[in-house]
């Protein structure tokens, strides 16, 4: 789940305001935004530096980006054709259109704006013809170009990082990941999806894969913690309109708890620092080919104390792209999808999570989520269970990601098979025979992978 908060629902909260065009015009070249579930941007991580304290008044950053290094780019020139570039930018990454100062597409180049105030622009080549492309630089490699494998093995040669979304135990609450009915154990999406991963890893180390764990425990990967972040908390209230936040939360159903210091550091702490430490991680040591972040869904359920329990099911995925125009504006957002659309990651993801999609909904028997807008998302592939979403995790981990976002944790009948706990075989549960729920979400994922990789590799 990429963010609940207890009285909204779950899809309908998280960056929802990303479409209100004249609040977000107000800070759009400060370089602080808002934190809250009403004004929160998304933003880009570049992993060079991780919290500048100055920037360049010429610099437009996103929520503790650093200064895009665009001579990176370079190692991408002739690698992609006119019409390649076109189609995965206007089909996939700005769906919602983006301003023509910032990326012009010319017969032979394209010109991205790396500074407004400076007007200076990077220059990508394009490939005359799909014959004169030069490779694609990358860490991680498609199927197409794993070592040969056998039948029973059609994950041999891969690395496979295993990204269990959020953090659980002591932190769940704080994420506002947490509910509890009754005398009933708290449901914790932290704590799920790391046990979803920990059963994932062995069955997919025996069909052959390499697999590394991002978390393997429920504490932090950063080592800030909120405290840390009071200060930047502060000046992002007072540059947004809030001249004298107040330091804490009194309530935690006060509805102007995001204008309050500690929620902010505390969203600071747990999303921005957190993922971008994940990233580290993965961009800089594991170098897998995929990243699977697991997760879980859920509708807004009201008070966590005394949660709304729904008859609600569903299952969908994520890969990266849907840009807003807005996001674009961002020095270094721009850079970051001009890099990932050059790596040609989508062109691998896209595949895979349709895969692992069609396989997901087989074993769970779940229709697929429609998202209430589409002004922050796209519907992309064939299974029709996946959007492009421009979110951070999908957006900095330097390699394919399949999202994940099966269940609604508050429904009535996810919320039993959580309660019945992990068991082998099968179980009457809620009135049917069924696997836990961890290991049908385990099977379904590996199912997904092995026959697409059996697929792609020929096998």
């Amino acid at each position: 789940m990429t963010r609940l908060r207890a009285a909204t629902a779950r899809q309908a909260n998280d960056e929802s305001m990303k479409n209100d065009e004249a609040r977000r015009a107000r800070f759009r070249h400060s370089g602080f935004v808002i934190l809250s579930s009403f004004v929160i941007q998304a933003s880009s991580f570049l992993l060079t530096a991780i919290f500048p304290t100055v920037l360049q008044a010429a610099d437009n950053i996103s929520i503790l980006g650093s200064k895009p290094k665009w001579s990176a780019l370079e190692k991408y020139q002739g690698t992609i054709t006119h019409d390649e570039f076109s189609r995965l930018l206007q089909n996939v990454y700005c769906t919602h259109g983006f301003a023509p100062d910032l990326i012009e597409i010319n017969e032979k180049v394209a010109r991205i704006l790396m500074n407004r105030e400076a007007q200076k622009f990077f220059t990508l080549r394009f490939a005359e013809n799909d014959a004169s492309r030069k490779p694609v630089p990358r860490l991680w490699r498609p199927a197409e170009s794993l070592p040969p494998a056998r039948p029973e093995k059609p994950l041999s040669g891969l690395r496979i990082a295993l990204d269990p979304g959020h953090l659980g135990g002591q932190w769940a609450k704080m994420e506002e990941r947490w509910f509890q009915v009754g005398n009933s154990s708290p449901v914790t999406e932290g704590d799920l999806t790391l046990h979803v991963a920990r059963l994932l890893a062995p069955r997919l180390r025996k069909l052959g894969a390499r697999v590394f764990f991002i978390r393997n425990s429920n504490e932090p990967i950063t080592a800030k913690r909120p405290d840390d972040f009071k200060e930047r908390a502060r000046k992002i209230l007072i540059r947004n309109g809030v001249p004298q936040p107040r330091a804490d939360v009194l309530d935690p159903n006060d509805p102007e708890k995001e204008q309050t210091i500690r929620w902010q550091s505390e969203i600071l702490f747990y999303r921005y620092s957190e993922i971008r430490r994940r990233a580290a991680l993965v961009n800089f040591k594991l170098h897998p080919d995929l990243v699977l972040c697991l997760h879980f869904n859920a509708e807004g359920w009201g008070d966590p104390n005394s949660p709304v329990l729904l008859d609600t099911n569903h299952l969908h995925l994520l890969v990266n792209g849907s840009y807003l125009q807005d996001e674009l504006e961002f020095d270094d957002e721009r850079f970051e999808i001009i890099r990932r659309l050059l790596s040609r990651a989508y062109d691998e993801e896209l595949p895979l999570a349709d895969g692992v999609a069609t396989a997901m909904a087989k074993e769970m028997q779940l229709p697929p989520y429609q998202y209430p807008t589409t002004l922050t998302t796209t519907k992309v592939g064939t299974s029709g269970y996946v959007y492009a979403r421009n979110l951070l995790a999908t957006r900095i981990y330097r390699c394919p990601v399949v999202y994940c976002e099966p269940y609604v944790m508050n429904s009535n009948d996810v919320f039993a098979r959580i309660q019945a706990g992990d068991y082998e075989g099968m179980r009457n549960v809620n009135g049917t025979e069924r696997k836990s729920i961890f290991r049908e979400y385990a099977d379904s994922v590996v199912d997904g992978l092995a026959e697409y990789y059996s697929e792609a590799r020929g096998l």
